[in-house]
């Protein structure tokens, strides 16, 4: 009999997971309650999508490795997205200063607006796999029981949204007025992002032990897309971080190149200190940051939208892999799993290393062995970890957090954190280690290795810097704004 896995969600989590299980059974079916449009737009069900996302080279690589013959890279590039390193095309204005700008041409990412990168993302898995089909539908529930999931439960009446091929393909007891239908599978994974249900259905299923943990330092966003002025066209990724340590509310800003031409400007601010809705107001508060470099860029640039504004911002975990009893043939993925302040860049790549945990179980397993689900659940929470201790760690710092405080663990690591980030301003060796955590390579012992160790007990080797280290270029056309 055909074997089939249904994946809620058709982001880029969902889609990964869709690559990932495409190897290991005959169909694949993506369920998403919005109506995904054929070219790179804005939707409903992504309330984060008008604000910057950073695709972390962790992310990215997994991405890449999860579809070898894809080309991502090359499409995303193809179709307007910028290329950077970290190292050498970043401006990072840090609680200890200026970040150097280095020869070496690593940690390369990729830029580029949360539509597009959702775009080109469901294009490759499509284009690669073409057992996956996406299709129009609500899930509401889970069905079967504690100890195995046998498919999903969708929105009962008769305006459902379902596509007829759907009914029709694939053995759909279709909904009808006053019942929910449902449709069978060997595997499930749930990637519906921030909005999940996740622990209701599985209480539905018997299993209530599901710890969650919530820590919101009542970050605010505030997203403006600009076109890009001339003479800037190569203009580095600008990047203002919130101080943790100053006992103040943390306010951030960046400018992100992105398609068409254009910066994507997004504000930060911390609770007690949100950016504005009002384009005036924007512009003064970009300009009060802790360097008033992103409020000079767009001081004069064409604004090419409204001001969007956001709160949907917390870190909020379920500790799905402690669970006393899981059911075989269900995963939680992403964002259903455990969400992130938004300011550390971390979601998407978190989701990309999960799907690449699910695609190395499936590679070794059979999709109908005992276990295997639980095993992936567990797997999965390793990324998940890493990613956690290193947003949770920071926030916690902040003034007004709900759902946390600082533990003496918190402020040694916090301490220790504050002396590599000086070393950084100065020494490539601390910079690497740094990068290698927050882009999401390694795990946080990274930061305990003797070189890191040593760059944080000496210092930087190289003074700190007066301003952002600009090019010529650069700094002629900044001349240009004074």
């Amino acid at each position: 009999m055909p074997s089939r896995a249904v994946v809620i969600g058709a982001g880029p989590a969902g889609m990964l997971a869709a690559a990932a299980l495409a190897k290991a059974v005959d169909h694949v079916v993506v369920l998403d309650r919005d109506e995904l449009p054929d070219t790179p737009e804005h939707r409903r069900g992504v309330p984060q999508g008008h604000h910057a996302h950073l695709l972390m080279p962790g992310g990215l690589e997994a991405m890449e490795r999860l579809l070898p013959q894809a080309e991502l890279r090359k499409h995303l590039l193809a179709a307007g997205a910028r290329e950077l390193a970290l190292s050498s095309g970043m401006l990072a204005h840090t609680p200890a200063g200026w970040f150097r700008r280095w020869r070496h041409h690593t940690y390369v990412t990729i830029t580029c607006s949360r539509p597009l990168l959702d775009w080109v993302v469901r294009k490759a898995v499509l284009g690669s796999h073409a057992n996956v089909e996406v299709h129009r539908a609500q899930v509401t529930g889970l069905h079967g029981s504690s100890r195995r999931v046998l498919g999903v439960r969708l929105e009962s009446g008769t305006d459902a949204g379902l596509d007829p091929a759907l009914l029709a393909g694939h053995g759909l007891r279709p909904a009808a007025a006053g019942r929910s239908g449902h449709l069978d599978a060997d595997w499930v994974v749930d990637a519906g992002g921030r909005g999940t249900r996740v622990v209701a259905w599985l209480a539905e299923l018997g299993i209530h032990d599901i710890r969650e943990k919530t820590v919101d330092s009542g970050l605010a966003n505030a997203t403006r897309v600009y076109r890009t002025p001339p003479g800037a066209r190569d203009w580095p990724l600008t990047l203002i971080q919130p101080d943790p340590y100053s006992g103040r509310p943390g306010r951030s800003g960046m400018i992100v190149p992105i398609e068409n031409d254009q910066w994507m400007v997004s504000l930060g601010g911390m609770r007690g200190s949100e950016p504005p809705k009002d384009p005036d107001a924007f512009l003064e508060y970009a300009l009060g940051l802790p360097s008033p470099l992103v409020g000079r860029l767009i001081a004069d640039a064409e604004p090419l939208t409204q001001v969007f504004t956001s709160r949907s911002t917390s870190n909020s975990r379920r500790y799905l892999e402690k669970a006393r009893v899981w059911p075989d043939g269900f995963l939680a993925l992403g964002d259903a799993a455990a969400t992130f302040n938004p300011l550390y860049g971390q979601g998407m790549s978190v989701a990309a290393l999960g799907a690449g945990s699910l695609a190395e179980a499936l590679e070794k397993g059979d999709i109908h062995t005992p276990g295997l689900a639980r095993k992936v659940q567990r797997a999965m929470a390793r990324s998940v970890e890493a990613a956690w201790a290193m947003a949770v760690g920071t926030d916690v710092l902040y003034p007004g957090v709900d759902g946390g405080s600082p533990t003496v663990a918190d402020r040694l690591a916090a301490g220790y954190s504050r002396r590599l980030t000086r070393a950084a301003t100065g020494s490539y060796t601390a910079a690497s280690a740094l990068w290698d955590v927050t882009c999401l390579r390694t795990g946080p012992t990274r930061l305990m290795r003797p070189d890191a160790l040593l760059s944080a007990l000496t210092g930087p080797p190289l003074p700190p810097l007066a301003g952002p280290p600009l090019t010529s270029t650069e700094r002629a056309f900044l001349s240009t704004l004074d």
